[in-house]
């Protein structure tokens, strides 16, 4: 895991979210240095930090505690949303030790690949040159040839490089130009003030390594990278070698785990300013810093298929941590670390404001105070503990959770601040007063209406079921009782009263349970439509006619009884409405607004497929749950082999990947098989 260890050693990975071809060498917050990789093709376009999501090919294994990773790019596809990488012309490999971290870059395409040391974050340490032909610091007693290297020190951790002979050329800073195709200038460097950069060129149809050893801890940093730069590649095939022997495996299905620890473990990245690990709903999902409108790292085209989302040339924040992407995040890396799981979830809860609220994001600069998202962090932590038990941490996200619980049926104005139209039940909202003012929100969030600002906290954010509920400008809330944010009530209530009881807090377990059994009555007695044979969204005109895949969510939750389940089942198993070769589209195939398939409007959702999953399990519906979980499972990996992505949604009439390229969740189809296994 990319955390520090014993000895005051850094933490170690690709966690800076632009850095998908580059290290963080952390040494403590916001302290350490970075490495990064820059390329430029024969006829001058050059690439860096971000223009690399765009050329990912394949993102490739990472063990858990740094010992392989591996992520592979085209070099020769286009950095823009439009590029299609077909080939890996860029394989990037690292491997970690106690005490020092190898590197090793093998391009085929034609063109100049810089390495670049630099600082991440705008911290301050710098790397230096040591001069070319070595130092007296370079050496050792036994030896070790000299070489030529960068050196920082960071934290009081003295951290030093060595470059393998021959393997690349000191870049000269201050001169501009570029890449020439058959004869490049050696003294051009794009490289900015303060960094320091070395530079491989490849001519076509060659093959160019470059390989690079980082030591730290102590004086003798520089002798030891040199000693080991030798045996870098040796060091990294058997890296390689060696986690492939020892990865998690399940059974004849090796992609099912393979695909949510590669794509998660290259999802995890740092909270500077703490240390912190967390895992945010993917790399390029870094919101605006609201107290910089530009910079180097300005993210100007937003994949996002939202349409009220647009391009803005502005500079990420720091980090943002989504509300449920956390915990379905957490659930997902338990299949490869139970200790970076709660890592993860730990980030999630202790987003909360001091009101309780676990907010829809929160960045280290923004949030979103006036709404929350879907409450499932009990439920992720019962079934992280469950699956690897650790009573610190389960005691830890304990009072966090408890206040989020809270925080949904507080006083607010003399009713709870999310009561639906019937007492004891509950609506999605915004609490306008607490809506942060002009130029402290994204761009797309600018004027945003009270409506817009419910939609979002729901998750489900153009929900075709969203267009039925009036806003309430009084009481800041849909005008209507939400069969989805009840669901996800009770199962809160019911999971959060477990925990209780495990940590002996039996007061706040009764108390917590008895309000389970309450919203459960409710719920049966209101929402439920004997007609339709399903739980409906109560609206002041009387039921909603529209269904979605989150109409199924009282089945995760225990609410419906055994013939009530039954009746669902009628729906949930029509052909003409949701079952069928892709599962489970957002709204019924019979909805206006299924042939939209934009966002929430038709398409397949990974969490929302996952908890009605779960759910079916939970009632004994074990056929429907295994077509379920396996069709998911299918068209999400077909997807993953053709393209070597990991889509946020998908196509219910084609099974084409649509939305982000890399998004955190996707991995829960994979997941949802692997439960199926036996003995998983």
């Amino acid at each position: 895991m990319a955390r520090p260890l014993p000895g005051g050693n850094p933490s170690i990975g690709a966690l800076e979210a632009s850095r998908w071809a580059g290290l963080v060498l952390a040494t403590g917050p916001n302290n350490g240095v970075g490495i990064r990789l820059a390329f430029t093709d024969p006829d001058g376009h050059r690439r860096d930090r971000d223009d690399w999501y765009w050329m990912v090919s394949r993102v490739g294994p990472h063990a858990p505690d740094g010992s392989y990773a591996r992520m592979e790019f085209d070099l020769r596809a286009e950095a823009s949303p439009e590029s299609t990488p077909r080939s890996s012309t860029l394989i990037l490999e690292w491997s970690r030790r106690e005490d020092a971290v190898a590197l090793r870059a093998t391009a085929t395409a034609a063109g100049r690949l810089e390495l670049i040391g630099d600082a991440p974050w705008g911290w301050e340490p710098r790397w230096t040159e040591v001069e070319e032909g070595g130092s007296a610091a370079m050496a050792d007693a036994a030896g070790a040839p000299p070489a030529d290297g960068w050196r920082a020190v960071s934290g009081g951790v003295e951290i030093a490089t060595a470059f393998a002979p021959g393997s690349v050329r000191r870049m000269a800073r201050g001169h501009p130009g570029r890449y020439g195709g058959t004869a490049p200038d050696p003294w051009a460097s794009p490289a900015s003030a303060g960094e320091v950069a070395r530079i491989l060129d490849v001519a076509d149809g060659t093959t160019g390594r470059l390989a690079m050893v980082a030591a730290w801890a102590g004086a003798g940093a520089a002798a030891r990278a040199a000693r080991l730069v030798g045996r870098a590649d040796a060091w990294i095939d058997e890296a390689r070698r060696e986690w492939r022997r020892r990865r998690p495996r399940a059974g004849g299905h090796p992609d099912l785990l393979e695909s949510i620890a590669d794509n998660l473990m290259w999802t995890v990245l740092l909270q500077p300013e703490t240390g912190r690990l967390y895992a945010p709903a993917g790399r390029r999902w870094i919101f605006p810093n609201p107290r910089a409108t530009s910079g180097p790292r300005a993210h100007t085209d937003r994949e996002d298929s939202r349409p009220d989302v647009r391009s803005h040339p502005v500079e990420p924040d720091d980090w943002t941590v989504f509300g449920w992407d956390s915990f379905f995040n957490a659930l997902e890396l338990a299949t490869v670390s139970g200790e970076l799981a709660w890592a993860i979830l730990l980030a999630g809860t202790r987003s909360r404001y001091p009101n309780g609220c676990v907010p829809n994001w929160r960045s280290r600069h923004g949030g979103t105070p006036d709404r929350s998202q879907p409450p499932i962090g009990s439920y992720a932590a019962l079934r992280l503990h469950r699956t690897h038990p650790d009573p610190g941490t389960l005691a830890a996200v304990y009072p966090d959770l408890l206040a989020w619980c809270e925080w949904w049926a507080a006083d607010k104005n003399g009713r709870p601040r999310r009561e639906g139209l019937t007492p004891g039940l509950f609506a999605w909202g915004s609490d306008t007063d607490l809506v942060p003012g002009p130029g402290l929100v994204p761009p797309w969030e600018e004027g945003a209406s009270g409506h817009q600002r419910a939609a979002w906290e729901s998750g489900q954010d153009d929900l075709p079921l969203w267009e039925e509920a009036e806003w309430d400008p009084e009481r800041q809330v849909f005008a209507m009782s939400a069969v989805d944010l009840c669901s996800y009530r009770a199962l809160d209530l019911e999971c959060l009263s477990r925990i209780a009881r495990i940590l002996g807090d039996d007061t706040t377990a009764d108390r917590l349970a008895t309000a389970y059994r309450r919203l459960v009555e409710t719920m049966n007695r209101v929402l439920w439509s004997e007609d339709a044979g399903l739980y409906l969204d109560e609206l002041p005109s009387g039921p909603s006619t529209r269904v979605a895949a989150s109409n199924f969510l009282p089945f995760i939750a225990g609410v419906p009884t055994r013939r009530c389940a039954r009746r669902m089942l009628d729906t949930l198993c029509d052909p003409a409405r949701f079952r069928g070769d892709r599962v489970l589209p957002t709204i019924a195939r019979d909805d206006p607004a299924f042939d939209d398939q934009q966002y929430w409007r038709g398409s397949i959702w990974p969490p929302m497929n996952y908890l009605v999953l779960q759910g079916l399990r939970r009632y004994g519906f074990d056929d429907l749950a295994h077509e379920l979980a396996w069709k998911g499972a299918r068209m999400f990996l077909a997807d993953r082999r053709r393209t070597g992505m990991c889509r946020e949604n998908f196509d219910s009439r084609t099974g084409a990947g649509c939305g982000h390229r890399f998004q955190s969740w996707a991995p829960l189809f994979a997941l949802g098989a692997l439960e199926e296994l036996e003995g998983f």
